[in-house]
């Protein structure tokens, strides 16, 4: 293991998470946030559903490890949401077996350490007419529809309030203009860089807000180890300028709060 020890934040999920770390990407963003302060660790599978998550949960969260992550972003919904497939094949899960799996999953995690934090992230809309537009038919057979994606957010977020666990609403996050199709999703059902920055306000307002010890929010954490700068006059190391507390406006302070 890189020393020296810092917290973990895992980003597991499916392709919106797999793809988080593109250019612009919301795990990308997060890790230039923080890339002083935490590791953030991706774990993401394009395709998969709360199902698959299940079968690898004890490979990829093993509750023996030495070191457990302070906080993990999960993210499923979006294929569990899909319309199920003729054949019963497909990423479709019935809703309320997607419910009881992501109680399963946020016990699990629950489970590995009490200082362990949980943020759910519900499905945010998807457009069908940039879906066709992208894909053509290939999706035909396994529709996805904003009404399905808003059934599958709203019982995350009930889940949310049982479990006492922080559940963020891209559903309507995304929804905030008539045009956020075309400025938040790439294809109707993945994210570009604008809508990565969406996801990324909502989960600092989160981290900001929750009265979690230690908190977890890029601005609340200390910086690892001293930055310092040299001014090209300077001839002793007391003229150096210690970027401590200015590093933060160095890296979009003022946009990221």
């Amino acid at each position: 293991m890189v020393g020296p020890s810092r917290p973990q934040i895992v980003l597991f999920g499916s392709s919106i998470v797999q793809m988080s770390f593109h250019v612009g990407g919301w795990g990308a963003i997060l890790a230039d946030l923080y890339s002083r302060k935490a590791d953030i660790v991706l774990r993401g599978y394009a395709g998969w559903n709360s199902r698959n998550a299940l079968q690898v949960l004890n490979q990829i969260f093993p509750q023996d490890a030495a070191v457990q992550p302070s906080l993990v972003i999960v993210y499923y919904g979006g294929n569990d949401a899909i319309h199920p497939h003729p054949s019963g094949l497909g990423p479709h899960v019935p809703l309320l077996e997607y419910v009881e799996n992501m109680k399963k999953i946020a016990l699990h995690i629950k489970s590995l350490c009490d200082d362990t934090r949980i943020v759910f992230l519900t499905s945010p809309p998807v457009d069908k007419a940039m879906i066709y537009d992208y894909y053509g038919d290939t999706f035909v057979s396994q529709a996805r529809s904003n009404e399905t994606c808003r059934a599958y957010a709203e019982a995350l977020l009930e889940l949310g309030k049982h479990l006492d666990i922080k559940v963020i609403n891209l559903w309507t996050a995304f929804q905030n203009r008539d045009d956020w199709g075309k400025t938040y999703l790439l294809d109707g059902i993945h994210l570009n860089s604008e809508g990565s920055q969406i996801v990324v306000k909502e989960i600092l307002k989160v981290l900001h807000d929750a009265e979690w010890e230690p908190s977890l929010y890029w601005k609340s954490m200390p910086n690892e180890f001293s930055e310092y700068m040299v001014d090209p006059r300077a001839k002793t190391t007391k003229d150096c300028v210690v970027l401590n507390e200015i590093y933060g406006s160095m890296i979009g302070s003022d946009e990221w709060k």
